[in-house]
Protein backbone atom coordinates (compact mmCIF):
# COMPACT_ATOMS: atom_id res chain seq x y z
CA UNK A 1 0.00 0.00 0.00
CA UNK A 2 2.63 2.58 1.05
CA UNK A 3 5.08 1.24 -1.49
CA UNK A 4 2.61 2.30 -4.21
CA UNK A 5 3.16 5.93 -3.27
CA UNK A 6 5.43 7.86 -5.64
CA UNK A 7 9.05 7.76 -4.54
CA UNK A 8 9.14 11.53 -3.99
CA UNK A 9 6.23 11.26 -1.51
CA UNK A 10 8.02 8.44 0.35
CA UNK A 11 11.17 10.59 0.50
CA UNK A 12 9.22 13.57 1.83
CA UNK A 13 7.33 11.47 4.39
CA UNK A 14 10.63 10.06 5.64
CA UNK A 15 12.03 13.61 5.95
CA UNK A 16 8.90 14.82 7.78
CA UNK A 17 9.11 11.89 10.22
CA UNK A 18 12.76 12.86 10.77
CA UNK A 19 11.57 16.35 11.80
CA UNK A 20 9.23 15.07 14.51
CA UNK A 21 10.58 15.60 18.05
CA UNK A 22 11.51 12.40 19.92
CA UNK A 23 11.07 10.22 16.79
CA UNK A 24 13.59 12.15 14.70
CA UNK A 25 16.08 10.25 12.57
CA UNK A 26 16.10 7.36 15.06
CA UNK A 27 12.60 6.39 13.96
CA UNK A 28 12.63 7.77 10.42
CA UNK A 29 15.40 5.47 9.14
CA UNK A 30 13.69 2.21 10.15
CA UNK A 31 10.32 3.54 8.94
CA UNK A 32 11.88 4.56 5.63
CA UNK A 33 13.45 1.12 5.17
CA UNK A 34 10.72 -1.17 6.53
CA UNK A 35 7.54 0.80 5.75
CA UNK A 36 8.39 2.85 2.67
CA UNK A 37 10.87 0.28 1.28
CA UNK A 38 13.57 2.85 0.63
CA UNK A 39 17.17 1.77 0.28
CA UNK A 40 19.30 2.24 3.38
CA UNK A 41 21.07 5.21 1.83
CA UNK A 42 17.81 6.87 0.73
CA UNK A 43 16.30 6.42 4.20
CA UNK A 44 19.47 7.78 5.80
CA UNK A 45 19.72 10.86 3.56
CA UNK A 46 16.05 11.87 3.83
CA UNK A 47 15.91 11.20 7.57
CA UNK A 48 19.05 13.26 8.06
CA UNK A 49 17.68 16.16 6.01
CA UNK A 50 14.43 16.11 7.96
CA UNK A 51 16.19 15.90 11.31
CA UNK A 52 18.65 18.71 10.65
CA UNK A 53 16.18 21.27 9.19
CA UNK A 54 14.65 22.36 12.56
CA UNK A 55 18.01 22.74 14.33
CA UNK A 56 18.83 26.30 13.21
CA UNK A 57 15.32 27.54 13.99
CA UNK A 58 15.31 25.97 17.46
CA UNK A 59 18.77 27.32 18.34
CA UNK A 60 17.97 30.77 17.00
CA UNK A 61 14.30 31.33 17.80
CA UNK A 62 13.09 29.17 20.69
CA UNK A 63 13.60 31.83 23.39
CA UNK A 64 11.38 34.40 21.65
CA UNK A 65 8.75 31.66 21.30
CA UNK A 66 9.10 30.78 24.97
CA UNK A 67 8.69 34.46 25.84
CA UNK A 68 5.61 34.74 23.62
CA UNK A 69 3.87 31.60 24.88
CA UNK A 70 5.02 32.22 28.45
CA UNK A 71 2.35 34.89 28.71
CA UNK A 72 -0.28 32.17 29.11
CA UNK A 73 -0.33 30.20 32.33
CA UNK A 74 -0.52 26.62 30.93
CA UNK A 75 2.49 27.26 28.70
CA UNK A 76 4.33 29.26 31.37
CA UNK A 77 4.23 26.33 33.80
CA UNK A 78 5.80 23.98 31.23
CA UNK A 79 8.33 26.53 29.99
CA UNK A 80 9.39 27.49 33.53
CA UNK A 81 9.76 23.82 34.48
CA UNK A 82 11.94 23.07 31.43
CA UNK A 83 13.99 26.24 31.83
CA UNK A 84 14.60 25.66 35.53
CA UNK A 85 15.55 22.05 34.97
CA UNK A 86 18.01 22.97 32.22
CA UNK A 87 19.52 25.84 34.20
CA UNK A 88 19.86 23.60 37.26
CA UNK A 89 21.75 20.97 35.23
CA UNK A 90 24.02 23.64 33.80
CA UNK A 91 24.65 25.14 37.27
CA UNK A 92 25.39 21.69 38.75
CA UNK A 93 28.10 21.06 36.19
CA UNK A 94 29.99 24.23 35.23
CA UNK A 95 32.30 22.14 33.01
CA UNK A 96 29.45 21.83 30.52
CA UNK A 97 30.32 25.28 29.20
CA UNK A 98 34.01 24.46 28.76
CA UNK A 99 33.52 21.21 26.89
CA UNK A 100 30.32 22.19 25.16
CA UNK A 101 31.25 20.99 21.65
CA UNK A 102 32.12 17.48 22.79
CA UNK A 103 29.25 17.28 25.27
CA UNK A 104 26.68 18.46 22.75
CA UNK A 105 28.06 16.15 20.06
CA UNK A 106 27.96 13.10 22.35
CA UNK A 107 24.52 13.94 23.65
CA UNK A 108 23.05 14.15 20.14
CA UNK A 109 25.08 11.22 18.77
CA UNK A 110 23.83 8.63 21.25
CA UNK A 111 20.63 7.29 19.67
CA UNK A 112 18.46 6.75 22.74
CA UNK A 113 15.10 8.33 23.61
CA UNK A 114 15.42 11.83 25.03
CA UNK A 115 18.57 12.68 23.13
CA UNK A 116 18.79 14.06 19.63
CA UNK A 117 18.78 17.21 17.58
CA UNK A 118 15.71 18.78 19.20
CA UNK A 119 16.88 18.42 22.78
CA UNK A 120 20.47 19.21 21.78
CA UNK A 121 19.23 22.41 20.15
CA UNK A 122 17.28 23.33 23.27
CA UNK A 123 20.36 22.74 25.41
CA UNK A 124 22.42 24.94 23.07
CA UNK A 125 19.79 27.63 23.42
CA UNK A 126 19.80 27.41 27.22
CA UNK A 127 23.60 27.70 27.12
CA UNK A 128 23.18 30.86 25.00
CA UNK A 129 25.32 29.41 22.22
CA UNK A 130 25.34 31.22 18.92
CA UNK A 131 24.09 29.12 16.00
CA UNK A 132 27.59 29.01 14.47
CA UNK A 133 28.90 27.34 17.67
CA UNK A 134 25.87 25.12 18.32
CA UNK A 135 25.09 23.76 14.87
CA UNK A 136 28.38 21.94 14.04
CA UNK A 137 28.33 19.55 17.05
CA UNK A 138 24.60 18.96 16.57
CA UNK A 139 25.12 18.31 12.85
CA UNK A 140 27.94 15.84 13.55
CA UNK A 141 25.91 14.22 16.32
CA UNK A 142 22.93 13.69 14.01
CA UNK A 143 25.28 12.27 11.36
CA UNK A 144 26.81 9.86 13.89
CA UNK A 145 23.44 8.82 15.32
CA UNK A 146 22.23 8.25 11.77
CA UNK A 147 25.11 5.92 10.99
CA UNK A 148 24.50 3.98 14.22
CA UNK A 149 20.76 3.68 13.55
CA UNK A 150 21.48 2.73 9.94
CA UNK A 151 23.76 -0.11 11.08
CA UNK A 152 21.20 -1.29 13.67
CA UNK A 153 18.45 -1.19 11.04
CA UNK A 154 20.55 -3.20 8.61
CA UNK A 155 21.41 -5.71 11.34
CA UNK A 156 17.74 -6.01 12.34
CA UNK A 157 16.71 -6.42 8.72
CA UNK A 158 19.29 -9.14 8.21
CA UNK A 159 18.13 -10.90 11.35
CA UNK A 160 14.49 -10.70 10.29
CA UNK A 161 15.33 -12.03 6.84
CA UNK A 162 17.33 -14.86 8.38
CA UNK A 163 14.44 -15.85 10.65
CA UNK A 164 11.97 -15.68 7.77
CA UNK A 165 14.11 -18.00 5.68
CA UNK A 166 14.20 -20.54 8.52
CA UNK A 167 10.42 -20.69 8.94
Amino acid sequence: MLTNLPIVIRYLLTAVIGMVPIIELRGAIPIGVFTFHLTYIEAFIWSFIGNIIPVYFIVKYIKPLFNFFGRWKPFKVIIDWATNKANKKIAENPKIRTVVFTTLFLFVAIPIPGTGAWVGSLIANFLDLEPKKAIPPIFLGVLTAGVIVLMLTAAANGGIQYLMQRM
